[in-house]
């Protein structure tokens, strides 16, 4: 298992994926601005500009992690982000999120980032395990991740307090044995 310190560009059909820079800062604000993108990501916290550029400044310094731009291939826009995170190298494991603008949701789009980047996570750093969590107002997402090959674990009760009431999560993974050519090449 090596580190997170290359950070690759990722290839599909509909989407590219490469290191994410501050550069990228003016097409993902909207990410930050949304208030339903908030709301389905469970973010509390509001960036300024300010600091999404330092942020995003130094994502290629990390060797722990991967934030990679998702860039719309038929366009050239960067309309989201792809992240490997809290990475636990004893135990070949980690994180996985993903967010995009409003206006790139419904397209395809996120099915085949997620697949890109978790075949790059097993096949290229030899993670055995990625998981993520996804709350109960989002079945969406919770349909696309199934689609790039996650099975549900378990039920986190009231993990995220959103608006005075409790959310549940639902922790997801995928694990390098399932990963197969049937779930890479799966059409969504």
């Amino acid at each position: 298992m090596t580190d997170f310190s290359h950070k690759p560009t990722l290839t599909g059909d509909l989407v590219v994926l490469r290191p994410v820079t501050e550069a990228d800062v003016p097409a993902l604000l909207p990410l930050f601005e949304d208030p339903e993108v908030t709301r389905l990501t469970g973010s509390h916290r509001r960036f300024d500009e300010a600091a999404l550029l330092k942020w995003y400044g130094s994502r290629g310094a990390q060797d722990d992690r991967l934030d990679l731009a998702v860039v719309e291939r038929a366009t050239g826009r960067v309309v989201g982000e792809a992240v490997l995170n809290e990475w636990d190298p004893d135990n070949e494991s980690c994180a996985f999120r993903i967010a995009f603008v409003p206006d790139a949701v419904g397209r395809g789009l996120g099915t085949e980032a997620t697949r890109l980047i978790v075949g790059h996570g097993i096949e290229a750093l030899g993670l055995y395990r990625i998981w993520l969590e996804v709350y109960a107002f989002n079945p969406r997402a919770r349909r696309a991740y199934e689609k790039a090959g996650f099975r549900p674990e378990g039920v986190l009760r009231g993990a995220l307090r959103w608006e005075g009431e409790r959310v549940d999560a639902t922790l997801m993974s995928v694990l390098a044995p399932e990963w197969g050519a049937d779930t890479r090449q799966a059409v969504g």
